[in-house]
């Protein structure tokens, strides 16, 4: 399917304006924001439930977070030993889903590209002042590989263990979706069936907004206007998220250096894949999806949507056009308007 200019996000746009009906709660977490939009809610209640909900998503930064020296993830990748560590039934599910999709994508989302990622000035080290060489990209990709990880389950705990010492696990391209889902799990558990959660570009809804319509998810258009909706869609109680190249990039010898590394080579994405958006059943699917196809590029993405049955939505860059693909079953989602 081809669309001449309009094409899809680089990012996921968030969602419609919410109804004046709506209860919005809103935040930091995780270097980015969330959002809470519930209907039929007392407002009453905004004051605990803001406070609940900040608190959850503190709790899952100090798990996941590479960035505070205390949390969980980070004591992981300080340890230098190969001895199971345990971790928490959250984090296990986590690293479990992140160890599937990077097998069913030949490791193109790979949670453990963090050298790599550091390398190229994407983690908490600035940029480089010039392109890393061969020798520094082989000597960060032997630190990397999903086969040096595992999870391990048993009826008293779970654990993580490696087998590669220096080996760093970076749950971030996971992160938003993980905690997305947290918040839809936290809805649930106080009584509220009729909400849309985001953390970040991870987005989640069920049942109605104030006005007894399905939640709309607006998509944006490959731009820098915030506002330019390319296309919405109705959730149906799924998941959504998008991975873009085009936002998040930095200027290194005269070229453009993406955030999006690809395992496999060691170097940033340098094909014509814009952004990749993935509905699923989870946010935390979806997240994991997204990363793994904006990594393997436009060709490959559409094989592996079709032979797994995602819900994708594709776009590339071809001269001054943008070229956007989706699969039937993203077509199901789409919003004829």
């Amino acid at each position: 399917m081809r669309f001449a200019v309009l094409a899809v996000v680089a990012t996921l746009g968030g969602c419609d304006k919410p109804p004046a009906s709506a209860l919005v709660l809103e935040g930091k977490t995780m270097g980015t924001v969330w959002r809470v939009s519930l209907a039929n809610v007392d407002s009453s209640r905004k004051s605990q439930l803001q406070q609940r909900i900040q608190q959850q998503l503190d709790n899952d930064d100090k798990t996941l977070s590479t960035w505070k020296p205390d949390s969980v993830l980070s004591r992981f990748n300080r340890y230098q030993g190969t001895a199971p560590q345990p971790i928490s039934a959250d984090m296990a599910d986590i690293v479990t889903e992140s160890l599937r999709i990077g097998e069913k994508t030949a490791g193109a989302m790979d949670i453990t590209v963090g050298p790599l990622v550091n390398l190229w000035g994407f983690g908490p080290a600035k940029p480089p002042a010039h392109t890393p060489d061969a020798a520094q990209i082989a000597a960060a990709k032997a630190q990397t590989g999903l086969q040096h990880l595992r999870v391990i389950q048993g009826v008293d705990g779970q654990w993580l263990q490696k087998d590669l010492p220096g080996l760093y696990v970076d749950l971030s391209t996971m992160g938003e979706g993980y905690a997305t889902d947290h918040l839809a799990r936290l809805m649930e558990q106080e009584g509220i069936n009729n909400y849309l959660v985001s953390v970040g570009g991870a987005v989640l809804s069920r049942g109605h907004n104030g006005e007894n319509q399905p939640w709309r998810v607006a998509i944006q258009k490959p731009t820098d206007r915030e506002n330019a909706v390319q296309a919405r869609v109705d959730l149906q109680g799924h998941g959504i998220s998008t991975s873009g190249s085009y936002r998040n990039y930095y200027e290194l010898d005269g070229k453009r250096i993406s955030h999006v590394i690809d395992p496999v080579s060691g170097r940033p994405i340098a094909h014509k894949l814009v952004s990749a958006t993935v509905i699923a059943t989870t946010a935390l699917e979806a997240d994991g999806w997204d990363t793994g196809l904006m990594v393997l590029g436009t060709e490959k993405a559409r094989a592996l949507a079709l032979k797994e049955k995602l819900a994708v939505y594709l776009v590339s860059k071809q001269g001054d056009e943008f070229v956007s693909w989706m699969s039937p079953q993203f077509a199901a989602f789409l919003i004829k308007e």
